[in-house]
């Protein structure tokens, strides 16, 4: 178990480092979209690839940080049953979550990007807008990017299911344990 452990520590580290260095193309994306809005509208002055950039920075940070926000728990859930469950419901509903639907989905999505990338880096695809940036090929490459670090953040959460499940909870990974506190915190102000 602690092997699997470290596996789970491991994986939390690669997204959590990748998840923090491509946060700050937010950073970049507001600079690009705020100066191609000047030089349009004050300036009367239009650079495609500016525009692309801005675009393709956009895509790039999404696509890299899902990982990282999965790890994080930022992503969308309906929490009627499961803000107020046990640390074992929650288990089991994160295990049977990503055998039955998140893993299947980035096989798919693996699947179906592997031919549309190779075709891409084939011809070394660009821009579809004249005077855009050529590179496309790289952008689309975070397509498999993003199924890899779901993937990989997916069988992190299994790891922590099957760990708590087997009463191994102190075993769990600091950046995936299970917050027992909310579930308190939750239930002594009525929460239900």
């Amino acid at each position: 178990m602690r092997f699997l452990a470290r596996i789970a520590s491991l994986i939390c580290a690669v997204n959590l480092l990748i998840g923090r260095t491509f946060s700050w193309l937010a950073l970049g994306i507001v600079v690009v979209c705020f100066t191609v809005v000047v030089q349009r509208y004050l300036f009367s002055v239009s650079f495609l690839w500016m525009q692309d950039l801005y675009i393709w920075l956009n895509g790039a940070m999404f696509t890299a940080v899902a990982g990282f926000a999965l790890l994080r728990d930022d992503h969308v859930r309906v929490d009627i049953f499961y803000r107020p469950a046990g640390m074992r419901a929650r288990a089991l509903a994160d295990l049977l979550g990503v055998v039955l639907f998140l893993l299947p989905f980035t096989w798919v999505v693996y699947q179906y990007s592997i031919p549309f990338v190779v075709r891409a880096w084939g011809y070394r695809e660009a821009s579809a807008n004249v005077g855009g940036m050529p590179g496309l090929f790289i952008l689309k490459s975070f397509i498999i990017a993003f199924a890899v670090l779901i993937a990989l953040q997916g069988l992190a959460m299994a790891i922590r299911s099957l760990l708590v499940l087997s009463g191994n909870e102190p075993l769990v990974p600091e950046p995936i344990r299970y917050k027992t506190d909310q579930v308190l915190t939750d239930h002594t102000k009525g929460a239900l």
